[in-house]
């Protein structure tokens, strides 16, 4: 057999072949297949190096966020239509955790939890972004609750107050007025140098519209960015809307500032959560939610702090919405984030029904921080509501039995009665820290027992306006000192007299 030689000119051309590709580099992929595809969940064969929460790259671009790392295989959950996904299909990994854009870029937008615009007002450019998981910060880089966050509301500011960096619960069952609370402290932000992040999990679009539209109106927008993940939405994207919500608000908390963010709500994404984990074959546990629903919300709500002056001073406060049936807070998510939480804001279904509105069961609501961070005027003139509260609530379930009561219980319920109507509140309509002091002052020192239950609204709102017009240097010191000194308790008490005597002679008149 003869032996073929190349000859000297083939071999240098081979050699210069190779030489002009040894700058080539080698592309090293990590490449999977997918094993089965269905419910919004697909399996994936063959991502050995694939991490917790990673963005993996279907076919069509379609994008799906690992869920389970299990020995042999890899399970997505997806962000976009499956139809186009089959069996066999090659999954690449893209090495990124799925990021959110940030910056001030995103005031006034309404965007989906991917962070992209769906306002129609156009592309959102900001350059920076944000992964929608971080670890919360540690306890050393923390500083206690000390600065109040006003809501605006009476009944919330004087007995339950909010501090800046604490997590408040507004809890309650559907349509009595959770959303409605949010907003109103939201709305009640203008001015106050405090950015608001809204997130709406699972609702629907027109109910998101009107909100957004509120807010528009209120001129809240202007410091507001709305995260929706509509009720049509796929369970992946209804899961990470509050974590993505979070990564906005912390971008202006590393620049210092103070933020309030408001998930509304978390039963729903407790339920988004549910259908992914069960499609993805977890083990269900109490009520057929996983176990690890706990760590779900503790993980977010944990985020929400007050940083000491070293690392910036800012603070985010959480406001977490939780939908009960039928008032029942034992159950097991109601528990499970009052535990996490710094309190919470009860309302009750017979009290909405009744008209008492907002409908805070006072006796259920506890703030465990938020006083600290109350200001002393409103100290001054608050402490006893809710004690004032309980015993007409008492009295008054008494009283329906006996027909004839002592002077004193009478003057109890009539008491009660009138605080009540102090309390009440019409919705978009947030009060003043020198409002609430002034009405709350006129009830301590018992200027309405001569006035009519029914006329106590229309008296206290005189009341405020005489004192705007007669003595604005009252508003002035209670915005300046924060506190009643004996002199202007004095002065006080001279105007609301004055004034109650001038309602009288009105009312006697008509």
């Amino acid at each position: 057999m003869e032996i073929v030689g190349l000859r000297p000119n083939e071999i240098s051309a081979l050699i210069k072949e190779q030489i002009k590709h040894y700058d080539d580099i080698i592309e090293q992929k990590d490449v999977g297949t997918v094993v089965t595809v269905g419910d919004g969940v697909s399996v994936i064969h063959g991502l050995d190096n694939a991490m917790l929460g990673e963005l993996l790259l279907f076919p069509n671009d379609v994008y799906g966020m690992v869920m389970n790392l299990d020995e042999d295989s890899v399970g997505a959950v997806l962000l976009g239509s499956e139809s186009t996904i089959k069996e066999g299909d090659e999954v690449k990994r893209t090495g990124r955790i799925i990021e959110v854009p940030v910056g001030d870029e995103m005031l006034g937008r309404v965007v989906n939890p991917l962070g992209q615009a769906i306002d129609g007002q156009g592309e959102i450019n900001t350059g920076k972004t944000k992964p929608i998981e971080r670890v919360a910060s540690g306890v050393m880089t923390r500083k206690s609750v000390d600065q109040p966050l006003q809501t605006g509301i009476t009944s919330i500011d004087a007995i339950i107050p909010i501090g800046r960096g604490q997590r408040e619960l507004i809890i309650g069952d559907r349509q009595t007025g959770k959303t409605a609370i949010a907003i109103d402290t939201i709305l009640n932000q203008k001015g106050q140098n405090i950015y608001c992040v809204y997130v709406a999990i699972g609702q629907k679009n027109s109910t998101v519209a009107q909100v957004v539209e509120k807010l528009r109106q209120g001129g809240a927008m202007d410091y507001t960015c709305v995260v929706s993940a509509g009720a049509s939405e796929l369970a992946p994207i209804q899961y990470i809307a509050p974590y993505a919500g979070c990564a906005i608000a912390e971008h202006w908390l590393d620049e210092g500032k103070d933020v309030l963010i408001v998930y509304d709500d978390l039963s729903k994404h407790a339920v988004a959560y549910r259908t992914m984990s069960l499609l993805l074959k977890r083990p269900p546990g109490r009520e057929a939610y996983p176990g690890d629903v706990f760590y779900l919300h503790s993980r977010l709500l944990e985020r929400a702090c007050r940083l000491n002056e070293e690392n910036g001073g800012g603070s985010i406060t959480a406001l977490p919405i939780i939908e009960t049936q039928a008032g029942d807070i034992s159950a097991y998510i109601p528990t499970n984030v009052i535990s996490i939480t710094d309190g919470q804001i009860f309302l009750q279904q017979e009290l909405f029904n009744s008209g008492f509105r907002p409908a805070v069961d006072t006796g259920l609501s506890v703030s465990r921080v938020g006083s600290t961070a109350q200001i002393k005027a409103m100290k001054q003139v608050s402490g006893s509501l809710k004690l004032e509260l309980a015993q007409y609530a008492e009295m008054q379930a008494f009283a329906q039995f006996g027909s004839d009561l002592d002077a004193a219980t009478k003057a109890t319920l009539d008491h009660g009665a009138k605080v009540r109507e102090v309390l009440k509140q019409a919705q978009y309509s947030p009060r003043s820290v020198p409002t609430q002091v002034i009405t709350l002052f006129a009830l301590k020192y018992g200027y309405t027992k001569q006035i009519e239950v029914e006329k106590v609204q229309e008296f206290m709102d005189g009341l405020v306006e005489n004192i705007q017009m007669s003595h604005p240097e009252f508003i002035t010191e209670i915005e300046t000192q924060k506190v009643i000194s004996n002199e202007l308790e004095a002065k006080m008490k001279e105007a609301t007299g004055a004034y109650v005597d001038q309602f009288l002679k009105t009312q006697g008149a008509n």
